[in-house]
């Protein structure tokens, strides 16, 4: 019974040797491994077991070095005041077609630019803030008036007293010269208005050759008797009278009745013919006559002026803050205009930054800046400082908008940067050259409040405490002079323990 049961184990065994080795192996390695354990230790376990540093001084050397103390900001590269451009139709007759004059976009609109051709005519740039409202003739007056008058005068065209706001005949005058200028006939009033002067002419004349005859008409009403009528009624009155003489001398009653009723009569018609006449009806055709040629003069000189050049109001644009750059065009030539026809703003590039009320209370306007520009610094100055608008139903904010004009840019330059937000360094103050400087940690105050170092000869834990006068502090350094001039470049001062 034993010897079988001692068979049955060493079968047992031999038939799966490999498991029993496997076993075995896997047990000897589980101890080996928990012995191990025991004794591998990890890095942040050696550094939580060991035993803390002795104490020391942290000391950095003294530096030489120039000091900034600068405003940095975020700016947006951008085309200042953009506006939308529209153009006066309302006194077209047909459809306002553009048929040509159409700008490129960044094209550059200057004083007697052609902004764009509708209907064949010229829509002529010129400087002012007031829209256009109506035409401008001979004879108008107003602030348009005077704002375009300011414009030719802007052009180099003579349009008479600038301080007047009437539309003159020197003011038509200058139109002409304008749209000679740009290339372009001036508007005048065409064959209706010639036809107008010529009728109003003709009226003229006849009305002149009616005055010329009741005038004389006048005259002769009015004018004495002549000498021959004179002469003649005397002759008639002395004849009447010697006939009455003889009479008398011969006697006869008869004959010196009827001499006394012939020089009664001979005096009478002298009277008659030599009275002055009647000329009321005369002058009153005078009055007449003048009046009408009074009227034919003004209906004449309104006629002229209306043949004089105007400016339509379809054919001028203002624009604040000239030169101007084309930003983005919306119509095409052939296209029928419906609302804006493009979009403009200033020609030259200005970055704008926003800064908080502390740090624009550092800048000034005409202080230099520096542009961190995709090919490299570039120099640029400040052109405004001012507070930011708040948007509408908005409260104010406290910042401020910082425009900057760079220097002059290429073309290339311009194109790179325009519509990217660029990193703005305003230099606010500086010191003149290498100083020393510490950090400000190194800085300490005395019992009095004065500053102060800890020197540190040679490293050495003997420090010493050195007072100093401090200047500008930027950067996290501070400038420093020793009261007793014993500290240099690379002497080792105490920032910590």
């Amino acid at each position: 019974m034993t010897r079988s049961r001692s068979q049955g184990w060493r079968r047992l065994f031999a038939g799966n040797r490999v498991i029993w080795v496997m076993a075995t192996v896997a047990i000897v390695a589980l101890v080996a491994g928990l012995g191990l354990g025991q004794l591998i230790v990890s890095p942040g376990q050696a550094a939580a077991d060991a035993d803390a540093p002795a104490g020391g001084l942290i000391t950095v050397p003294i530096e030489n070095r120039q000091l900034a103390n600068d405003v940095t900001m975020r700016g947006d590269a951008t085309y200042a005041d953009s506006v939308e451009v529209s153009i006066e139709t309302g006194e077209l007759a047909g459809a306002p077609i553009v048929t040509g004059q159409v700008p490129e976009v960044a094209a550059i609109f200057d004083t007697a630019s052609i902004a764009l051709e509708v209907t064949g005519r010229p829509v002529i740039v010129l400087p002012g803030d007031l829209p256009v409202y109506r035409t401008l003739r001979v004879g108008v007056s107003g602030p348009d008036v005077l704002q375009f008058k300011q414009g030719l005068n802007a052009a180099g065209i003579d349009a008479g007293a600038l301080d007047s706001d009437v539309f003159d005949a020197q003011t038509a005058s200058a139109v002409t010269a304008l749209y000679a200028k740009v290339g372009y006939p001036a508007p005048t009033g065409g064959t209706d208005v010639t036809t107008a002067v010529s009728g109003a002419e003709a009226g003229v004349t006849s009305a002149q050759a009616s005055v010329d005859s009741a005038a004389g008409a006048l005259t002769t009403v009015q004018s004495a008797a002549s000498n021959v009528d004179v002469v003649e009624q005397g002759n008639l009155v002395r004849s009447a009278e010697r006939a009455l003489a003889l009479a008398r001398t011969e006697g006869i009653p008869n004959a010196i009745a009827d001499a006394e009723e012939a020089v009664t009569l001979a005096i009478a018609t002298r009277d008659k013919v030599l009275a002055p006449r009647d000329a009321s009806a005369e002058k009153a055709a005078v009055t007449a006559a003048k009046a009408e040629l009074t009227r034919a003069n003004e209906t004449l000189s309104d006629a002229r002026d209306g043949a004089l050049a105007y400016l339509p109001a379809g054919e001028v644009l203002y624009l604040p803050g000239l030169p101007r750059r084309v930003d983005e065009i919306s119509v095409k030539r052939g296209s029928s205009i419906t609302g804006p026809v493009m979009r403009v703003s200033g020609a030259t590039l200005v970055i704008s930054g926003s800064a908080t009320a502390s740090d624009a209370a550092l800048l000034e306007v005409g202080a230099p800046a520096i542009l961190a520009m995709p090919d490299g610094d570039q120099p640029a100055t400040i052109s405004s400082v001012l507070p930011a608008e708040p948007a509408s139903g908005e409260t104010a904010s406290g910042r401020f908008t910082v425009l900057f004009a760079p220097d002059a840019l290429t073309d290339e330059q311009i194109q790179a940067v325009q519509g990217s937000n660029v990193r703005v360094r305003v230099p606010v103050s500086s010191t003149e050259g290498d100083v020393l400087a510490v950090p400000l940690a190194a800085l300490t105050a005395g019992p009095g409040g004065e500053s102060r170092v800890e020197f540190a000869p040679g490293g050495s834990a003997d420090t010493v405490l050195v007072e100093v006068m401090t200047g500008l502090a930027a950067e996290g350094f501070v400038e420093i002079t020793a009261v007793d001039g014993s500290l240099g470049v690379g002497d080792l001062v105490v920032v910590g323990r």
